[in-house]
Parts: C-alpha cells; sequence; structure tokens
C-alpha cells in the first residue's frame, strides 16, 4: 500500500482513493475513457454481427489473418510517420478522425449501396460450390465492405484505446498515482460498456416496429454509428479541454522534452527483440490474444445458430455487453485492491487462471454437449446448443472482466519504469502489432485447421482447446519473468533517486 493510500480511510479508500486536487486529473480521463469503450463496445458487438451473418464464424479468424494484421501494420508505419511530422496533441487527432469519418460513411454511403457494391451472391454460389474448401474465402469476398468494417472496428481497440488512450495516461499520470488510478479508470470506463450494450439492446430490438419496405438492420446501423460520431466527437472535445485546462496548467509537473524518434518498421521490431522487459509484455499480449481467440471464435458460431438474424444477433451480443460491464465493475473493486494489497505479479496471474478453468469448462461442455441433451431438455428446458452459448457467455464475461479489472491495469503498469523512447516505440509496437499477432495466431491456427480437415470449429474444437491450455503456461512463465524484471528496474530507479541528491551536491 502506497503512503498516499495510507491517507485515505475505510470505504473511501477501498472505492474513491483520489485527493481532491487529483480529481481534475483523473475524472476528465475516467470520462474520455468512457467514450472509448462506448464505442470499442458498439463495434465489437457490430462487426460481430454482420460477418458471422453473411459469412460464417469461421470468417472471423480468416479477417483478422488477412486483414487485420496487415492492417495494423499499416497504422505502425503511418503512425510512426505521423509522430515526426506532428505535435503529440495534433498526432491524436490525427490518428482519431479517420475511424469517425469511416464508420459514418460505412452507415449512410456503403451499406445502403452494397448491392452495388458486393459481387452477386451468384457468384459466390458459384464459387464455393466449385472450390468447397475455401468457401470461407469466397463468402468474405462476397461481403468485403463487412469485412474492412471488421478490420476498422477491431483497430479501434489497439489504435485508440490501447495506444491513443494508455500513452497519454502513462505520460500524463505520475507513477506515484497510477496504481490508484488505473484500476478506477477501468471501472469508469466499464459504465460505458454498460451505456454501449443498453443502446445496442434498443436499436436492435426494432425489427418489428419498422415499416414495411426499410430494412431494420440498417436503420439500426445508422442509429449505432451515429452514437459512435458523437462519441468520437466527445473524445476529441474532453481531449482538448483536459490539454487546454489542465495540462499546460500544472507547472509543477516536469514535462518531456519533444523528442521526435525516427525508427522504422524494421528498427521497432528489432528495437522490441533488445528488451526482454518489452518482449515479455509483447508475450503475455500475444497469449491473451490467441487463447480468448479460439475460444470466442466456437462461442460466436453457437450463437448463430440459435439468433439467426442480425437484429437478434446483436441483440443478444448487447445483453451480453451490459452484463459484462456490470460484472466488470464488480471485478474493478475487486481488482482495484487485489493489485494494491497483493502486489503485481499475483494480479496478473489471475487472468489467464480464469482462462483456463472457464475454457476448459466450455470446450468440456460443446464437445460432449449431444450425451447432455436428454438431461438439458428435461432439467433446463433448453437444447444443448443453448446452454452451450450461455456457457460461453458466461466464460467471456468472466474472462473480459479479469482481463479489464486487473490484466490491462497490470500490462500498462509495466510501462511506466521504461524510458520515454521505449513507452513510445516498444508500446506502439506491442500494442499494435503485438496485439494483432495475438489474435492472428489464434486465427491462423483455425484456418490451418479448417483447411486441413475440412471440418468445422466444433470439429476442431478438441485441439483448440489444447492450445488454449498451452497458451496459458507460457502466459504464466512470461508473467514471472516480467515481474522480476519490473522488481529490478524500480531497484534501479530508486537508486538513481537516492544518488540525484549527491551527485547534484558533489
Amino acid at each position: 500500500m502506497d503512503n498516499l493510500t495510507k491517507n485515505f480511510s475505510g470505504l473511501r479508500a477501498v472505492l474513491f482513493p483520489i485527493h481532491r486536487e487529483e480529481i481534475s486529473r483523473f475524472l476528465p480521463m475516467g470520462l474520455m475513457m468512457f467514450f472509448v469503450v462506448f464505442n470499442y463496445t458498439i463495434l465489437r458487438d457490430t462487426k460481430d454481427t454482420l460477418v458471422v451473418n453473411a459469412a460464417g464464424a469461421e470468417a472471423l479468424s480468416l479477417i483478422k489473418l488477412f486483414g487485420t494484421v496487415p492492417g495494423a501494420i499499416v497504422v505502425l508505419l503511418v503512425y510512426a510517420k505521423l509522430s515526426v511530422l506532428f505535435s503529440k496533441k495534433m498526432l491524436f487527432y490525427v490518428t482519431l478522425t479517420p475511424f469517425i469519418l469511416f464508420f459514418s460513411l460505412f452507415a449512410y454511403f456503403i451499406y445502403p449501396f452494397e448491392v452495388n457494391l458486393h459481387p452477386s451472391a451468384e457468384t459466390v454460389t458459384q464459387l464455393t460450390e466449385a472450390y468447397p474448401r475455401f468457401k470461407t474465402f469466397f463468402l468474405v469476398y462476397g461481403s468485403w465492405s463487412y469485412a474492412l468494417f471488421y478490420v476498422f472496428s477491431e483497430l479501434w481497440g489497439s489504435v485508440v484505446l490501447s495506444l491513443l488512450f494508455w500513452q497519454f495516461a502513462n505520460d500524463f499520470v505520475p507513477i506515484q498515482e497510477a496504481k490508484r488510478f488505473y484500476p478506477l479508470f477501468g471501472m469508469i470506463a466499464n459504465f460505458g460498456a454498460v451505456a454501449a450494450g443498453l443502446c445496442i439492446q434498443y436499436f436492435s430490438q426494432m425489427r418489428d416496429t419498422v415499416p414495411g419496405g426499410i430494412d431494420p438492420w440498417g436503420k439500426t446501423l445508422d442509429y449505432l454509428m451515429g452514437a459512435v460520431a458523437i462519441g468520437g466527437l466527445m473524445i476529441m472535445v474532453i481531449y482538448g479541454l483536459l490539454n487546454h485546462y489542465v495540462v499546460d496548467k500544472q507547472p509543477t509537473q516536469a514535462k518531456p522534452k519533444k523528442q521526435k524518434i525516427k525508427m522504422s518498421l524494421t528498427d521497432s521490431f528489432k528495437f522490441l527483440i533488445r528488451s526482454s522487459h518489452l518482449g515479455y509484455i509483447a508475450l503475455i499480449v500475444i497469449c491473451y490474444g490467441i487463447s480468448q481467440n479460439m475460444i470466442e471464435a466456437v462461442w460466436k458460431d453457437q450463437i448463430k445458430k440459435v439468433y439467426l438474424n442480425e437484429n437478434a444477433y446483436n441483440a443478444f451480443m448487447g445483453q451480453f455487453s451490459t452484463i459484462n460491464g456490470l460484472v466488470t465493475i464488480f471485478f474493478m473493486f475487486i481488482g482495484s485492491n487485489v493489485v494494491r494489497l497483493f502486489g503485481w505479479k499475483i494480479s496478473a496471474m489471475l487472468t489467464p487462471i480464469m482462462i483456463l478453468f472457464t475454457g476448459i469448462l466450455f470446450f468440456s461442455f460443446i464437445n460432449f454437449k449431444d450425451h447432455f441433451e436428454l438431461y438439458t431438455l428435461s432439467l433446463l428446458s433448453m437444447t444443448p446448443t443453448v446452454l452451450a452459448v450461455w456457457i460461453g457467455f458466461s466464460q467471456n464475461s468472466l474472462s473480459k472482466s479479469t482481463k479489464y479489472s486487473l490484466f490491462d491495469p497490470t500490462k500498462e503498469m509495466s510501462y511506466i519504469p521504461l524510458d520515454q523512447e521505449s513507452k513510445i516505440k516498444g508500446k506502439a509496437a506491442v500494442d499494435v502489432v503485438g496485439g494483432r499477432l495475438g489474435k492472428s495466431g489464434g486465427s491462423l491456427i483455425q484456418q490451418i485447421l479448417l483447411l486441413t480437415t475440412g471440418s468445422t470449429l466444433v470439429g476442431v474444437s478438441p485441439y483448440l482447446g489444447i492450445m488454449v491450455c498451452l497458451c496459458v503456461f507460457v502466459w504464466l512463465i512470461a508473467i514471472k519473468k516480467l515481474s522480476k524484471s519490473l522488481t529490478e528496474l524500480h531497484s534501479e530507479a530508486e537508486e538513481k533517486t537516492a544518488n540525484f541528491p549527491l551527485a547534484v551536491k558533489g
């Protein structure tokens, strides 16, 4: 427990360990993250609804592999170049604006004219019948604008949440405040997930109220992307106000000199490889992406078998986001105190342990659900597929809750002792490329299994379950190594601080 937290007593120390003079920094950043997660939740659910209903759950891994990963690399290249041309403040606006423009254009211009933009259904059918093993490729080709929407939505989480927000937070929040601020940022942000889930449910349940001749899913998209555009503008406004009224008005904070570090993509990867500390961070990000990606793919395949149209599917995902947000808020109360009382290592290990146990339960039921049909129908009045959906619902809710309440804060804390160059370039490489490699690793495994076996996601699920167990094992080893590295870096920082007055005096 840090000295500043000791100044609080009772419930205040648990729920809101923020000093009065810190509120002007804490609340605007929490509100900014609220809107980042609000948009992230709407985009995450909508992208899955579009792709799964048009091309099947097998298409998700294909798009991640051949769309999201190249997109992340392009973003990293462009971001590195723009960081040389613009100030940090302008770089934030320049990076965020294309996302807001694309999602607005998709709802109001691309989707309404998809018949003219996409290849005909007859063409896609002919190709899938001629080359059945490559059916998923042709289905994605037949709905390419949905795949593009999926890529942009995936990059929102990597670029806006992981890169823009957290890089600003790491520069803006002093290390003494981070242990108290970061877990609470996530707790406030999850109110955004709850609000987004309610918004998704409301606009997705209009199928029976839309007049004949009007596409109900098209109207839902209009409203949801309008909400995303408003959320994006609010992020910009809060960021601008925070910079103008707080950051620029703080004479007590030593502002680092502006550095324009020129580094190519190759140099970024070399920089990542040279630093074992950053390598361990990248490894835990990759392991999370692979393990959770493989579980989610099978779960979303089961959802499509229960909810048969876009509005019903999206309404279910909105319900998931609402409940997941509430569960995560509860975990945040626990998580902030786990980090504070039990330390970084134990807090970081809880997410892989949660994924391991819930993942084993989910895959076990998927592979043996036919044996339970008599019991599920008689005792629960639901088919095994419906029960599989709800088991997956619980697995995803618990694993994501521990991710947001413990994995993200502990991961971001691991950047704090690093120098400025490592924070900027190393973080960009880990969060954008490392995060995508994690998901692409799971996607690559899925596609190899699907192509070589000619089976479905459920058919290859036993192999996916084994891979999840292996990923968690590597993940736990990386956490142990990273914990040791963090201890060494903090010791070095304290040693330099202790010796600095003597050096000045001499």
